[in-house]
């Protein structure tokens, strides 16, 4: 696999060359600049005016990978619960004596409970929640973003051979859409950034009007959405008609037609957000108070993409946890 971020106009050619340069002070290996005249070269259907090549670009099936890390957990000892809803944090009683509780901290849901030593939460589009329960502050707080992705019909995936993303916007608050070729074979293209109506809606009319205003409400959204205002009403426009989506593709795969493409998938961002209107970009961790917060690490915000820095983000959690809990 391989990828190509691609300039399409003459006012991302100085974001593309930051890009570059960001790269080379990381030791990413092989990277290229290629003139638009080079693009075909390598992806034969796209067009732009400046490219960066990374020929060592992957792609994997994030499922499996997510049942082979549940694999290694129970090959260590440990369990994997499923439908576990938190509904608090407590201490038992005499918690803080020396031998007295090997496991003094009790997790609950309706039903079940979990007794331990010491817990570690990401809880993803409940990551402000959660560390609420321990007596932390709200802030900064979790609005949903959902994002939709097209799909690039069989007969078309000759159009695309690997990766083809966008020059970052320094001034708009998502990547913007991109193509994505699957393990299975598909060719996703896309998201679009759209306010969800629920923290688990993956679709227009899923909708918990308690959610919604805690979302639209909170002076963190409303500073983001007046300063991208315009951004926010195309993006959803984009979502209801996919033609106005397919023109973003153009800019880049030309040949790409309506008729090209169906809807396929959402999937729904936990985005932090503080009170100013910012988006929260890098690592945020909190316990809360007394000797509750002693004994519990909350991971309420970790740098994106997630998924493909996994392993050196829970590396980073891990020393964060042996640190605090004096492993």
């Amino acid at each position: 696999m391989r990828q190509l971020i691609v300039a399409v106009e003459q006012s991302e050619l100085a974001g593309l060359k930051e890009l570059y340069e960001r790269a080379q002070q990381n030791s990413v290996k092989d990277l290229k600049i290629i003139e638009g005249s080079e693009i075909k070269n390598y992806e034969p259907h796209c067009k732009g005016l400046k490219a960066i090549w990374s020929p060592h670009t992957g792609i994997v099936d994030w499922g499996l990978v997510t049942n082979y890390y549940a694999e290694d957990v129970i090959s260590r000892g440990g369990r994997v619960i499923t439908n576990f809803e938190v509904n608090s944090f407590k201490l038992n009683e005499d918690a803080n004596v020396s031998g007295k509780d090997k496991f003094p901290l009790t997790i609950t849901s309706k039903d079940k409970l979990i007794q331990c030593k010491y817990a570690i939460t990401c809880a993803g589009l409940y990551s402000d929640r959660v560390a609420v329960m321990s007596g932390c502050s709200p802030l900064p707080k979790i609005v949903p973003i959902r994002g939709e992705y097209l799909v690039l019909k069989p007969e078309k995936r000759n159009l695309v051979r690997g990766n083809i993303y966008p020059v970052p916007h320094p001034g708009l608050p998502f990547l913007g859409v991109h193509f994505t070729p699957r393990m299975n074979g598909d060719i996703i293209l896309g998201p679009n950034a759209v306010l969800a109506f629920k923290r688990e809606g993956y679709g227009y009319f899923q909708m918990n009007v308690g959610e919604l205003l805690d979302s639209v409400l909170y002076k963190g959204f409303i500073q983001l959405a007046m300063k991208n205002i315009k951004f926010g009403f195309t993006e959803y426009y984009r979502g209801i008609f996919i033609g106005s989506q397919v023109k973003q593709l153009q800019r880049y795969i030309p040949e790409i037609k309506l008729a090209d493409v169906e809807r396929g998938m959402t999937g729904v961002r936990a985005q932090a957000l503080d009170v100013k209107g910012n988006l929260v970009d890098d690592f945020v961790f909190d316990s809360g108070t007394g000797t509750l917060g002693e004994r519990i690490l909350h991971t309420r915000n970790a740098p994106s993409p997630a998924a493909t820095s996994s392993l050196a983000i829970a590396e980073f959690i891990a020393d964060k946890a042996m640190e605090k809990f004096k492993f």
